[in-house]
């Protein structure tokens, strides 16, 4: 029905699937490619035809992404020191830690709630996190709220999208709102990068 491959995913999977994929991209360096935000959407989309449960989802993905983040801060507090020693490379160059304990420092909560909604970022956020001493305490509650405010505000917005365009017509304008919402989540990440790379250049 939608043409893409994200719906044949989702119905192959299941829920179960939704969650291991949730995990692994915000719990493991290595997933920072998966398709967290689309497939949050997507799967939003899919439950305005009835074919999910939308609460269900939501209460999937929004577990997904909290354990993931327990995972991501303990691979940084344990084994942060010996990745970010190794020679430096664009993605574990050892200044990043300094870097991300005074970003921790100066924006305190809004560190680990912002960075969910931000790709690539919600996937090294909590390893960060870890490798900077963020106290456990700290950052498990707010793990928990950006993990509700990400999982059920971005897969109500496909929710809502379905309801509005409708099973007949979403078709047509599936691709277009997931495009909208992939650039709305890279930009900010490329032009942080940008900056970066500039002010090392």
């Amino acid at each position: 029905m939608f043409g893409i491959d994200l719906e044949n995913l989702i119905k192959t999977v299941g829920y179960v699937g939704m969650f291991a994929i949730i995990f692994i991209e915000t719990g493991l360096l290595a997933g920072f490619f998966l398709p967290g935000d689309t497939l949050l959407l997507t799967a939003g989309i899919i439950a305005a035809t009835g074919k999910l449960e939308l609460a269900l989802v939501i209460v999937v993905c929004a577990l997904g992404s909290i354990c993931g983040d327990q995972m991501g801060y303990f691979i940084g507090k344990t084994f942060g020191t010996r990745i970010f020693s190794r020679p430096q490379s664009r993605l574990f160059d050892p200044q990043n830690v300094v870097k991300a304990k005074a970003f921790f420092d100066k924006y305190g909560m809004l560190t680990i709630i912002v960075a969910r909604f931000i790709p690539v970022i919600r996937a090294f956020a909590p390893t960060m996190a870890g490798v900077s001493g963020v106290p456990y305490q700290k950052f498990l509650g707010l793990s928990i709220v950006g993990g509700i405010l990400w999982g059920a505000s971005v897969t109500s917005l496909g929710y809502f999208l379905g309801q509005v365009i409708g099973a007949a017509t979403l078709e047509k304008y599936l691709l277009g709102i997931i495009a909208v919402g992939i650039l709305a989540g890279v930009i900010p990440s490329a032009l942080h990068m940008l900056r970066s790379s500039k002010s090392h250049s």
